[in-house]
């Protein structure tokens, strides 16, 4: 039995999922969607191969499973397929492919069919197009993004035993995407109408979605759909196990005198209840590394609502984002390697609402713990009525 949306003593409102209402949404096909199980890899576009390869091998600790004169294939450490991350050599930065794994190879049909009927671009080639993965489709979606789907895989060692390689901050899963449109709420149908459930979201007092999460496999995300001008990528986030695996990462950068590679964090999100830490590799992809977030598998898994206005959203203990974090993402490209041209958001993004970079004054909830008196509290309150 789901509730009617209601307010928690966190602040935030909870509700049973509803699809996302658009003023244009994307035609809904009459053909099934693919049943993808999760967010699987990356492909990077970077412009020094050696200086990525450094970044992503010699700091982060991702390991090679193979690599040639143009391309390294990378993975986390219980990682059983090929391949989470792709680093080829090119001349703009972008990202070439966000990748999905499906549940049977049926489901590559089902692709074709289902982007065919809305009219995007879609290839297909039997021996894949990237090391390690067979039959594979890439499709140029509504969007604008470059999405992968495939489902057979070379299998290679789990590495999750192997505890004489692991760091101090060891990489241990790719865990998620986000993705910048300058239209989430068309993003969102669009992706609910593949099979992706809203976990939370973030609105204002007149309902206008400036950020939407979004999952297949059991935890807060396989993607988001942030605000902005797009199509772009805002980050690829690979998991740890505990927090103190980012503060390991923090501790190195710094030894290594690479602390200007720390954009933003360490920290705890409001939204995802994950602790994180936003880093900038040798072309300016940014990279999350991000831990502890909660199992959203159950069928009546609640939305999580956040007010744009409550300056705990993005940062749990109220820490201003920096500027960049919200005008800075990679460019994403068409089938043929060239630079998707961007659309520039017509609504208010979330930085339009910030004051400075992200400094609203520190809200409290009416009542409860840590409550104000009436005329002490600020404009905005923490779980503003939405």
């Amino acid at each position: 039995m789901t509730s009617d949306k209601r307010l928690t003593s966190s602040g935030f409102f909870v509700s049973p999922e509803a699809p996302i209402r658009s003023d244009d949404p994307v035609p809904t096909p009459q053909a099934a969607p693919p049943d993808i199980l999760r967010c699987a890899s990356m492909e990077l576009v970077v412009t020094d191969l050696a200086a990525s390869r450094r970044f992503y091998v010699d700091v982060l600790g991702l390991v090679v499973t193979a690599e040639d004169e143009t391309t390294v294939y990378l993975r986390s450490m219980e990682e059983f397929i090929h391949h989470n991350l792709v680093l080829r050599q090119g001349p703009v930065a972008a990202v070439a492919a966000f990748s999905f794994r499906v549940r049977a190879p049926e489901d590559l049909d089902r692709a074709v069919a289902f982007y065919s009927e809305l009219g995007c671009r879609v290839e297909r080639r039997a021996e894949g197009w990237v090391a390690g993965i067979g039959d594979s489709v890439r499709v140029t979606d509504p969007l604008g993004f470059p999405y992968e789907f495939f489902h057979d895989v070379e299998h290679v060692e789990r590495l999750a035993w192997r505890y004489d390689l692991h760091s101090p901050g060891v990489l241990v899963r790719l865990d998620h995407f986000n993705q910048v449109t300058p239209d989430v709420p068309r993003a969102v149908s669009f992706m609910q109408s593949l099979g992706f459930r809203v976990t939370e979201d973030i609105q204002d007092e007149a309902g206008t979605v400036y950020a939407a999460w979004m999952r297949r496999k059991p935890t807060v995300h396989d993607t988001a759909m942030t605000g902005g001008d797009g199509p772009r990528m805002h980050h690829v986030a690979f998991s740890t196990h505990e927090k103190h695996n980012i503060l390991a990462i923090c501790d190195k950068l710094g030894a290594l005198r690479r602390s200007d590679c720390i954009e933003r964090g360490p920290g705890r999100h409001g939204v995802s209840n994950a602790f994180y830490l936003y880093l900038r590799d040798p072309d300016g992809h940014r990279v999350e590394i991000y831990t502890q977030d909660y199992y959203t598998g159950d069928p009546d898994n609640p939305v999580v609502t956040w007010d744009v206005h409550d300056n705990q959203r993005r940062d749990w203990w109220g820490n201003p984002v920096v500027p960049s974090w919200y005008t800075d993402a990679s460019l994403v490209l068409d089938l043929d390697g060239n630079p998707q041209p961007l659309v520039t958001r017509s609504d208010d993004s979330e930085m339009a609402v910030t004051i400075g970079a992200d400094g609203f004054s520190y809200t409290r909830p009416d009542d409860g713990p840590g409550a104000l008196p009436e005329d002490e509290q600020g404009e905005y309150k923490l779980g503003h009525q939405l």
